[in-house]
């Protein structure tokens, strides 16, 4: 009998101790990522003016990565699908690392397009193949917390942008934070020694291609409504993200380093607001959760787009990312809870991404009708008509949260 308690306490250590590293992959990788983007972000302006363009060309480079990210998600998302979760992740975390440390050598613009839309493709193959890695093996009571968790990777990444750009930009240039961008291929060993595959998926796998394909297209009104509900939350967070630097910087006056400062104070309420929505959703449920951080962001427009002063500003900046953030703590485990067992290596993944290349226009948007009116209003506009129709999408579709993975059919 103590033998055979002591065995289940060893199986619950190793269970434990597989979806912890799991998590943690799939955060660093999501992190590492998303600070490979944000380099951009905060140095737009400097880019542009080496490359002599104008802010809403540079701007366009954002839009390509976006627009590239699907072609990474239905590439990775079915290997990952037919192949396991772990190889795919791994080649795609070196392949957008080089990617990255290229576009901080290149030469011109249009080279500097195109190594955009290349990493586009690294960035969209990632998250849906680490998402799906995560989820399937953290215990469905903590889903909904450690989906914060994971995806705040993301907001991590773009702390960690602002800090290298704080101390780096302003001593070497724009260049050299490309380099440092190279740093994700080092978790590739972190995912080959330390990360199990899934188990879910090695029960419910694909046997044929064919298959796969039959599999995926019987659940297309599934991956419809994720395309429309992963729209509208890309609307909401490039929306209040990609332009702020340049918001901060073009009516405000900003310094690099004050922009860095209060985006990244931004950053610390959007991991705070994730990793607590995520925790309500749990209890509440996931729809209800969303809806909730979406209603508290549109007051907090006003605050955010038109504050008097600097500590209005920095208060509106922290709330309205922890809401922002908040509702996207959320998605991780609903969309992977959304998605059949066999197909959740695509399906979450390649939803997502498709999202994004609706919403990619978003930062050309705002800064071309910035350029008629002030930032303050495009930005202010754009979020309040994204918040409410993003509050309604989250609220037509269905839910299974805390259900059991591997147990239904695929």
């Amino acid at each position: 009998m103590a033998g055979a308690h002591a065995e289940l306490q060893d199986d619950r250590a190793a269970h434990t101790g597989d979806h912890r590293a799991a998590v943690t992959a799939g955060f660093l990788g999501w992190t590492l990522d998303a600070f490979d983007f944000f380099l951009v972000v905060f140095t737009l302006t400097a880019i542009a003016r080496e490359f002599g363009k104008t802010d809403a060309e540079l701007a366009l480079t954002l839009t390509v990565t976006l627009a590239f990210r699907p072609v990474g998600a239905f590439i990775f998302g079915l290997l990952a699908d037919r192949y396991g979760r772990r190889l795919p992740l791994m080649i795609d975390l070196v392949f957008y690392s080089i990617v990255e440390v290229l576009s901080g050598l290149a030469p011109s613009y249009w080279t500097f397009l195109v190594l955009r839309a290349l990493f586009g493709i690294g960035m969209g193959g990632e998250w849906g193949v680490g998402a799906s890695l995560a989820m399937e093996k953290v215990p469905p009571r903590l889903r909904g917390v450690l989906s914060g968790l994971l995806q705040e990777g993301y907001a991590v990444g773009y702390l960690l942008a602002a800090v290298c750009y704080f101390f780096v930009f302003p001593r070497w240039g724009w260049r050299p934070l490309f380099f440092i961008g190279g740093l994700p291929a080092l978790l590739v060993v972190y995912v080959r020694f330390g990360v199990k595959e899934s188990e879910v998926w090695e029960r419910t796998k694909h046997a044929t291609w064919g298959e796969l394909g039959r599999g995926i297209a019987s659940h297309w009104r599934t991956l419809l409504y994720l395309i429309a509900l992963m729209a509208m939350m890309n609307f909401a967070s490039h929306g209040t993200q990609d332009m702020y630097p340049t918001f901060l910087e073009r009516d405000w006056g900003f310094s690099p380093q004050m922009r860095s400062l209060v985006t990244g104070i931004s950053m610390v309420g959007a991991i705070t607001g994730g990793l607590l929505f995520g925790l309500l959703s749990d209890r509440w449920g996931r729809r209800r959760a969303m809806i909730l951080a979406f209603v508290l962001a549109v007051l907090v427009i006003p605050l955010w787009a038109f504050a008097p002063s600097l500590a209005l500003l920095v208060a509106g900046a922290f709330l309205m990312q922890f809401m922002v953030q908040g509702a996207w703590g959320v998605i991780p485990a609903h969309i992977t809870e959304l998605s059949p067992d066999s197909v959740r290596g695509f399906l979450p993944g390649f939803a997502y991404q498709c999202g994004v290349l609706i919403a990619g226009t978003i930062a050309y948007i705002e800064a071309v009708f910035a350029a008629r009116t002030s930032y303050a209003k495009a930005m202010a506009l754009v979020a309040l008509v994204v918040f409410t129709v993003a509050a309604v999408v989250a609220g037509l579709g269905r839910e299974r949260r805390g259900i059991t993975f591997g147990e239904g059919v695929g």
